[in-house]
């Protein structure tokens, strides 16, 4: 039987444990869940009796938890359940790192961060690099963030105007037998595009920043024959090209330019037989070090805490049929 010792974590007030706990004691009770060991909590005081092993990751945790919860940083389920993760293999306290860094802010002024080590490594190989694949789950922020960089680096000067793109699959790429003219018949496919620059722009900034073609969003045929220079281009869902479009956009780079390629692989819309882009562009490109390749796993999920279950277990099953 291991020997069982005891831990004591003093809190500076009451208001302290009602942050590190949660509503109605929620995160204590995820933490609980996660461990053999016994937590009591006495008004400023956490005592903890478990093995060695067990105190071991619980100490890192709640020194993190902690720390954020006195840096005003608002914890959520998801942050407690990644901070356990992490504090298992005794990596918590990179998230310190996390959320020290704001990117951006929103446009009313909520501050804009990177919230798991996948994410802060995709934030860092866009700025450092001009063609990044961000590859992985959906939730994992891959289209937000890049479009949150793009607005960034128009705000800061540094391309003079954004050009996002989807390829339109469910239509064929035709686009022919919709009614309406082109923006009416594009938005469908770029509705999530428009919702993460009103996040950070607000909608009044961005329906301005479109008349004035500061932001063009327009579907992957549209760019045939054109080279963007001074851009900042985002395709979205390219997991929807074929490798004859991939590599056509591929091949739009201009000088002064940032190209950011998203998409899921498990997520291919394509007609039957026909080959991906994105799965061929991530084979073909892996030499070339001056493309950044970065793969997000489920941990890096940020919607609700259910999503990465959900993810986890259709993944399980597809390896049960392979």
């Amino acid at each position: 039987m291991n020997k069982t010792n005891q831990l004591k974590i003093s809190l500076n007030n009451v208001a302290e444990g009602l942050a590190l706990f949660g509503p109605q004691d929620k995160f204590l009770h995820l933490i609980e869940s996660a461990t053999e060991a016994k937590i009591n909590t006495r008004e400023a005081e956490l005592s903890i009796h478990g093995t060695d092993a067990e105190l071991q990751w619980l100490e890192q945790l709640f020194d993190v938890l902690l720390q954020l919860v006195r840096n005003q940083y608002p914890l959520t389920e998801r942050d407690i359940l990644y901070a356990m993760e992490l504090a298992k293999e005794m990596k918590a306290d990179q998230l310190l790192d996390l959320y020290k860094g704001e990117i951006a802010s929103t446009y009313r002024g909520k501050p804009i961060r990177a919230k798991t080590i996948g994410q802060r490594h995709y934030i860092s190989t866009i700025r450092k690099k001009d063609i990044v694949l961000g590859i992985g789950p959906a939730g994992t922020g891959k289209t937000y963030l890049a479009v949150v960089l793009a607005v960034v680096a128009l705000k800061e000067g540094k391309v003079k105007r954004i050009v996002l793109t989807r390829p339109a699959v469910e239509a064929g790429e035709s686009l022919g037998f919709l009614p309406g003219d082109l923006q009416e018949k594009v938005d469908p496919y770029l509705r999530p595009l428009y919702d993460a620059l009103n996040d950070v722009l607000g909608p009044e900034q961005v329906a301005k920043s479109l008349e004035r073609g500061l932001i063009e969003i327009a579907p992957l045929a549209y760019m045939r024959g054109r080279t963007l220079d001074d851009s900042f281009i985002i395709l979205d869902e390219a997991q929807n090209t074929t490798p004859e479009q991939m590599k056509m956009f591929l091949t739009r780079l201009g000088f002064g330019s940032k190209m950011v390629i998203t998409g899921d692989k498990t997520q291919i819309d394509l007609p039957r037989g026909t080959r991906s882009g994105l799965v061929e562009a991530e084979r073909i490109l892996k030499p070339i070090t001056e493309i950044g390749i970065v793969h997000f796993a489920e941990q890096d999920v940020v919607r609700h805490s259910l999503v990465q279950k959900i993810i986890v277990a259709y993944q399980q099953e597809n390896e049960n049929k392979g």
